[in-house]
């Protein structure tokens, strides 16, 4: 089953340039059935990122433009009035899908973006008196850029907790956005179409199969210490939560599924603590100048502090 996601990944590198770790990360999110936040500037390819998976997924896709003036209701849905029967009948909300995307999240109000907190933690929508289960896969997938702060409201610690993972997308090297011309070029048509790789079956049996990767004691341990070494830094208000430490042993346990392996490996908790854990930090008042980067560079210090056990 693996090798069919590994598929999955070479179709997409051939239209996102440049990207395969990104790539990687989103899929890895997808197999432990976890939301991404993309976070980058404009243009770097983050909404076509989420379409194109879900086309390769064979998954339902719908796309919301979080705007100043967008209701609760625009997302969840709402009972509306059908004057031929004069009955209230549930009109459903773009929520009712496999993979969200919502498009620069934090330029609608907070009260708007609670309406996907329910959603993406227990897959389920209440709407008045009504509480609907969502289908199997619910991914969110969602985008906000690092500029233009006027007019946005920043998503609170509650919300950005509930995303598996925080991803920057990044500029392309000289030599990949030439290849993006020459793609363009051979396309003849601004328009990317993505033949499906795996069906929504098959997406939620890789679930499966992922959550009987093993994971030695000694490997949770060290996931373990790397999360608490977060709430003891100097420099840190609030560390992760527990439930980052769970994100961190998911993300672990489908790398190594998705690299061939039946365990986890010191290696597979490395390459994914940054995107796992920084997002889910607070720094101290005085420090927050110092952005993002700062937040991601003190984790990757931490990492590096903590002894690698040895897994036999």
């Amino acid at each position: 089953m693996s090798e069919s996601a590994k598929a999955v990944l070479s179709d997409l590198s051939e239209l996102i340039i440049g990207k395969e770790n990104v790539l990687e990360q989103v899929l890895l999110a997808f197999v432990s059935s976890g939301h991404v936040l993309f976070e980058d500037y404009p243009g770097l390819a983050k909404t076509l990122i989420a379409r194109t998976f879900a086309q390769s997924t064979g998954c339902v896709f719908r796309r919301v433009q979080f705007t100043p003036d967008l209701l609760p209701a625009d997302i969840t849905g709402t009972f509306v009035l059908n004057r031929s029967t004069s009955q209230f009948e549930l009109r459903h909300g773009p929520i009712f899908t496999n993979i969200l995307l919502a498009d620069e999240i934090n330029r609608a109000p907070p009260r708007t973006q609670s309406a996907l907190l329910e959603a993406m933690q227990e897959r389920q929508v209440t709407i008045e008196n009504m509480t609907l289960k969502l289908e199997d896969p619910f991914i969110v997938l969602a985008t906000q850029n690092p500029i233009e702060y006027e007019g946005t409201y920043p998503l609170p610690e509650a919300q950005l907790d509930r995303f598996i993972m925080k991803v920057a997308v990044g500029y392309p090297t000289l030599d990949q956005e030439v290849k993006i011309l020459e793609n363009r070029l051979s396309r003849g048509s601004d328009d990317m179409i993505v033949n499906p790789r795996i069906t929504t079956k098959m997406l939620l049996e890789m679930q499966e199969e992922v959550e009987k990767i093993h994971v030695e004691r000694s490997v949770l341990n060290y996931i373990t210490e790397i999360v608490r070494s977060t709430r003891e830094h100097p420099d840190v208000e609030v560390g992760s939560s527990p439930r980052g430490t769970l994100a961190l042993l998911k993300l672990s346990r489908a790398r190594a599924w998705l690299h061939g392996r039946k365990y986890v490996i010191p290696d597979d908790v490395k390459q994914l603590t940054v995107s796992a854990i920084a997002h889910r930090l607070i720094l101290k008042p005085e420090l927050w100048l110092k952005g993002e980067k700062y937040t991601e560079l003190l984790v990757k210090e931490l990492v590096e502090k903590i002894p690698v056990p040895k897994v036999d």
